[in-house]
């Protein structure tokens, strides 16, 4: 019961920012949501994304014990994490809604850092949805064991706060608020005479999150002409945003990248994937696998050429990459995070099914060992799951070597184009096994000697 009534609780909310910006029933867009903090293993990510929108759920170990594993066994999307002192590890502007339920962060402490961060990862016109404590603390005050004065002074606090950062609160309703982030800069500019804090912040990359101190200032949007432009560009509706040049491309900021190279990307890796399924029938069969993970995304080429089957993609863009892209993923509607492939990932073991790795060990070489990146590898890969792998040839080599001692069943095979080049695949499933029992008669024996 109280599950269900969890969930039911999350349909509320929905509906909620449904009739907010659908009033006549049209069908929702795809959209991005991170959840801050979830109940019942992230039920409301799950009922997001029977509904084609996808969400990014993340929750602390400690605090929420096995909370994220149970998340990724069902099949949603979620991540280890926790608001504290380092950034989220995703790009600015990355999320259309960001929503927290009961999870007892104190929005309106440390200067208001932790909504500051939130404002950093929330698109132009994004919106925040807090449920749970302190709102609608009139009705729930006596059951939250806490006073009235300190309750509302908690509400006044975050109302103050999500004003300093120019956002709008929509509505209120039982246990539910939400506001709106600006679409532009322009006006929240002029009322820094009003808000003298937080200040914008100054000579700071938004988008660098990997071990980066978050900073009590405010991240500025892209420069507008218009009081009614949206900064950083429009978004194409889905699913024409997953094919669309994003805007990130289009303005130029992301070095050595053009229209025509986001364009025959695309091609590539449908090619590409066309050719894994012939090599991996486990990857061809629908309803085979579910949680997926590419270690190397670049532009997300590989999981938008999955985007009709019944998968989602994790794209992993590692911060040692010269050109950083996790912010045109996101802007294609796909979701992904930073990560240091010398260190470990932020999931439990065995909750990938499949892992796509191309270049990471050219990438990585004289970085970290390849030994240790196979453990991880073999870590959060399932039982029975399976691993592409694309590097050169003398790469890969070296690897199937390490593989076979880890028990996974390899082979190596031609690239899609051509036997005549060194990037070259290899193929493996890892297998279930476990250690062999032990013999009590030769243990004995050893303990008498």
């Amino acid at each position: 019961m109280v599950q269900f009534n969890q969930l039911e609780q999350h349909r509320k909310i929905l509906l909620t920012y449904l009739k907010l910006h659908h009033p006549r029933g049209k069908r929702v867009d795809f959209e991005l949501v991170i959840l801050s903090n979830y109940l019942q293993v992230a039920s409301w990510g799950a009922y997001l994304l029977s509904r084609n929108i996808i969400t990014m759920s993340f929750a602390p170990k400690d605090s929420h014990e096995a909370q994220v594993q149970f998340a990724l066994e069902r099949g949603v999307p979620a991540l280890i994490g926790v608001l504290a002192s380092i950034r989220l590890p995703y790009p600015s502007r990355s999320f259309d809604m960001a929503h927290c339920s009961r999870c007892l962060i104190p929005w309106g402490r440390n200067d208001g850092l932790y909504l500051i961060e939130v404002d950093r990862i929330l698109r132009p016109g994004g919106h925040w949805v807090l449920s749970g404590p302190p709102i609608n603390w009139e009705k729930h005050w006596k059951g939250w064991e806490r006073t009235r004065e300190d309750l509302k002074a908690e509400q006044d606090g975050i109302e103050s706060l999500a004003r300093s950062l120019c956002w709008k609160k929509l509505a209120q309703k039982e246990d539910l608020a939400i506001w709106k982030k600006p679409t532009n800069h322009m006006h929240c500019k002029i009322n820094r005479k009003v808000f003298k804090k937080p200040r914008f912040c100054e000579a700071q990359d938004p988008d660098k999150a990997w071990y980066t101190k978050m900073e009590t200032c405010l991240t500025p949007l892209p420069e507008v002409s218009d009081i009614k432009e949206l900064a950083g560009g429009q978004l194409a509706k889905w699913p024409e945003r997953l094919t669309a040049v994003p805007p990130r491309i289009i303005s130029g900021s992301v070095i050595g990248i053009t229209a025509e190279i986001f364009r025959k990307d695309n091609e590539l890796w449908k090619q590409r994937v066309l050719h894994y399924k012939v090599l991996d029938h486990q990857l061809a069969e629908p309803g085979r696998y579910r949680n997926l993970l590419d270690m190397n995304s670049h532009l997300g080429g590989f999981a938008a050429a999955l985007v009709n089957d019944p998968v989602w993609v994790m794209n992993i863009v590692p911060v040692e990459v010269k050109v950083e892209t996790l912010g045109v993923i996101y802007e294609r509607g796909l979701i992904g995070t930073y990560q240091n492939w010398c260190e470990a990932m932020s999931t439990y073991p065995r909750t990938y099914d499949f892992i796509h790795a191309d270049a990471i060990f050219t990438l990585y070489k004289d970085r970290c060992e390849m030994e240790d990146i196979l453990l991880e590898m073999d870590r959060i890969l399932r039982p029975q799951g399976s691993v592409i792998i694309r590097d050169d040839v003398d790469v890969l080599v070296n690897v199937k070597s390490i593989v076979d001692g880890l028990q996974w069943e390899s082979r190596m095979v031609d690239q899609e184009h051509s036997p005549h080049v060194r990037e070259k695949l290899l193929i493996a499933i890892k297998q279930y096994w476990t250690a062999p029992a032990a013999d009590h008669n030769q243990q004995g024996s050893e303990a008498a000697s």
